[in-house]
């Protein structure tokens, strides 16, 4: 019987650009960016694996069925935070074009 695979755990935001005491080290759009290509290699990252799983229980490689259920959560939700994340942004856009100087 194999063992359960522990969560993985995201990558903390702090590794994106900020310091150890909170500010932006290196620029406002250097983590604004950073925080949306890391969305955007997640999504990338677990729909090849979702794939990979997909087509190991198709050709009857896949041993353990709970993987590809496991694969295709992860991929759904990494998609719903990117949308997440643009619809924020977007928001934040429109803020931003609301204000008069």
């Amino acid at each position: 019987m194999s063992m359960i695979a522990p969560v993985e755990q995201l990558s903390p935001i702090s590794s994106l650009g900020l310091g150890s005491d909170g500010k932006v080290e290196n620029g406002g759009e250097s983590i604004f960016g950073s925080i949306f290509q890391a969305a955007i290699d997640q999504v990338k990252e677990t729909d090849a694996r979702k794939v990979e799983a997909e087509y190991l229980l198709s050709t009857g490689q896949l041993d353990n069925p709970a993987a590809l259920m496991l694969a295709t959560s992860k991929s759904e939700l990494s998609v719903s935070l990117l949308v997440q994340l643009r619809n924020k942004a977007l928001d934040a856009y429109s803020e931003l074009t609301r204000i008069s100087l």
